[in-house]
């Protein structure tokens, strides 16, 4: 007698989920017209974060690739914005997705350099290509040199005539990198490529047996992520609206901290990278008044976590409750 059965990968809570995200998203849309403009701001701030986020996580928790200089990018995205705007009068957001472009085909060279290395090896070594960037941007005199330049007013005005509506449409563009990032991944691991990653998560001998290609699959995850990471570095420094070589390639500000929220939220899990976002912008805008104290809070939650929860807050509330809300793996559903 046959047996029937249905493939499932949705759930009734990742279905409320995703009404619930809809209407967040429509909230969020409309933020300009009711928060303030420092509010818009630093909601424009933690959507970055969420993209660094989210992407670090996906070479990290599911590639394997352990990440400590995606500042390269973050950097080489923000040059690219200035010099697109500057030099050949590109439209500062259209210089953000070109941007992201030129970081995903600068990678394409880069990633078979780095996938010679193996573990702390890589780590170390993308920590050098991002030196090697910031030695190199730090040469370009066009572009102020080591001590950076700073965005022309009529670059800046050429976004919008209104000040309002320019504040506007810098803030979409962030919340676009962070939506598009995030449903760049969901898609990815859902994808055929995404099974890959799973397996490769669990063992690299194990995936290759079975005919994974692992360096074409790590090489696709790696030039992908290098390419959304210059798109979010060329937004960041759109909003400072001044960039150096110091501030561009900083490990503490675009990979630190990034890595932080990844672990704190739970490396390997689609919500880890945005609770940790939450989590990491609630103690800066509580604690940030107490200079060095702020930093030292952090390292003693990032430690709290580690030794309590060692998948992330996310990871330990699902390992207890097995709730996903947005799963990626299918599932076999019997009828009743």
């Amino acid at each position: 007698m046959a047996v029937s059965f249905a493939i499932q990968r949705s759930t009734r809570l990742s279905r409320v989920t995703a009404i619930v995200a809809l209407l967040l998203l429509a909230g969020l849309i409309a933020a300009p017209w009711w928060a303030g403009r420092a509010n818009v701001r630093l909601l424009g701030e933690v959507y970055s974060f969420v993209a660094l986020a989210t992407l670090w996580n996906l070479m990290a928790g599911y590639a394997g690739l352990v990440s400590v200089g995606q500042q390269a990018y973050v950097g080489f995205g923000g040059y690219m914005l200035f010099a697109l705007a500057m030099f050949l009068g590109v439209h500062p957001l259209a210089a953000i997705a070109i941007a992201g472009v030129a970081g995903a085909i600068i990678a394409l060279p880069i990633a078979p350099l780095l996938f010679r290395l193996q573990g702390a090896y890589f780590a170390i070594g993308t920590w050098v290509l991002a030196e090697v960037f910031r030695l190199s941007f730090a040469q370009v005199s066009s572009l102020g040199g080591g001590s950076g330049t700073s965005l022309p007013a009529a670059i800046v005005v050429g976004i919008a005539s209104d000040r309002a509506l320019r504040e506007a449409a810098i803030y979409w563009t962030a919340l676009t990198i962070a939506v598009a990032s995030i449903a760049f991944v969901v898609l990815l691991l859902r994808s055929r490529m995404g099974l890959a990653l799973t397996a490769l998560r669990d063992s690299e001998v194990a995936s290759e047996s079975l005919g994974i290609d692992i360096w074409r699959t790590k090489l696709v995850v790696y030039v992908a992520v290098a390419g959304f990471t210059s798109m979010t570095g060329a937004f960041i420094f759109l909003q400072k609206l001044r960039i150096s070589p110091d501030a561009a390639f900083s490990v503490n500000d675009w990979t630190a901290y990034v890595i932080f929220i990844a672990v704190i939220g739970g490396i390997g899990t689609i919500e880890g990278p945005i609770i940790g976002t939450v989590l990491f912008f609630l103690l800066r805008e509580t604690l940030a008044d107490l200079g060095t104290t702020y930093l030292i809070v952090l390292g003693a939650v990032a430690i709290l976590v580690m030794l309590r929860a060692p998948k992330g807050l996310w990871g330990y509330f699902a390992e207890r409750t097995g709730i996903t809300l947005v799963p990626v793996r299918r599932r076999v559903v019997f009828p009743e």
